[in-house]
């Protein structure tokens, strides 16, 4: 069990965490000044606050960096309570790219990727190098081409997870877990909270449960179930970032649990039906958990946007 299911889980993870670090870092770098830059008038309403969230989230590839910079904000002093609503909402939505790109089964392409690349950022390097006076000029595809190398060791790490299926398929405690997830969904959304929370990322979680499904072992309710229960791990770092943090910050993090909490428990009891809606449109199983969380953030964000232009967020951010 160890050598066949452990090690490779740790394996896949941590290759999967460090490339969805590099290409956050290097996402962070192209697209940081336009986040700091357009901020202020991108959040004149909350309407106009989730637009932009969700773009910067799809680009950078971690709604929680998002969700730390705008507490920091709001805890500075440079963004109010009301505007972070919106922008709470688009991550949401923007972080749904990740698991979209994994449904569409791209790990076959990882290693010659990761090799074209590496490559390019060799070459901008020895370019910029030999003409230092425009290295502004090689930067950004630098960035791209080392953004580009995370996402394959991404989708590298993903197969690595999914060889552990022959393995689990021997193992009664893997069949005895889903016969009590296919009987009570809050086993499933309890399994998506605990490893969520532990590997602090919601887009790891989801990416196992998808390798899963994918390979049969996983029925698509039962992965569907730890995407609503990723969705509220993904709050525990945000409560941490906000210890220490202004009261304002602390009503982000809060307004971020309640959000998450409550779409959980808005569609805890359509789980079925969300599946037969995501099985529309893809075949895939694992493809169909992507599409399935796709669906579960843009219509939980829509449901809460109407409440954000209400006047009280206004009367909160200023007694906070």
């Amino acid at each position: 069990m160890f050598q066949s299911i452990i090690i490779p889980v740790i394996y896949g993870l941590v290759i999967f965490m460090a490339g969805m670090k590099v290409m956050e870092q290097a996402l962070a770098r192209f697209a940081g000044p336009l986040m700091t830059s357009f901020l202020d008038k991108a959040t004149k309403s909350p309407l106009k606050g989730m637009m932009f969230s969700a773009l910067i989230t799809a680009i950078i590839q971690s709604s929680t960096a998002v969700t730390v910079i705008t507490i920091g904000l709001v805890t500075a002093g440079l963004l109010t309570y009301e505007r972070t609503l919106g922008i709470i909402l688009g991550t949401n939505i923007g972080t749904c790219l990740t698991t979209e790109l994994i449904g569409l089964q791209l790990g076959q392409f990882a290693a010659p990727l990761l090799l074209i690349s590496v490559f390019t950022w060799a070459v901008t390097v020895i370019l910029s190098e030999m003409t230092p006076r425009r290295l502004h000029h090689f930067e950004p595809v630098q960035h791209l081409a080392l953004a580009t190398a995370g996402f394959a060791l991404v989708m590298f790490g993903i197969r690595v997870m999914q060889s552990i299926g022959p393995s689990l398929e021997s193992f009664g405690v893997f069949e005895w877990f889903i016969h009590q997830a296919t009987q009570n969904v809050l086993w499933g959304i309890a399994a998506g909270i605990c490893l969520t929370a532990i590997v602090h990322s919601g887009a790891a979680v989801i990416a196992l449960a998808m390798g899963l499904a994918s390979s049969g072992l996983l029925p698509v309710e039962v992965g569907i179930s730890i995407v609503l229960g990723s969705n509220i791990g993904t709050c525990v770092t945000t409560i941490v970032a906000s210890i220490g943090s202004s009261k304002s910050g602390k009503f982000v993090a809060w307004t971020h649990v309640a959000l998450n909490v409550g779409g959980a428990a808005l569609f805890m009891p359509f789980i079925p039906q969300l599946q037969q809606v995501s099985a529309l449109i893809s075949n895939d199983f694992g493809s169909q958990i992507a599409h399935a969380q796709t669906i579960f953030n843009i219509v939980c964000s829509l449901i809460a946007l109407p409440c954000c232009y209400l006047p009280i967020w206004k009367r909160i951010g200023r007694t906070a």
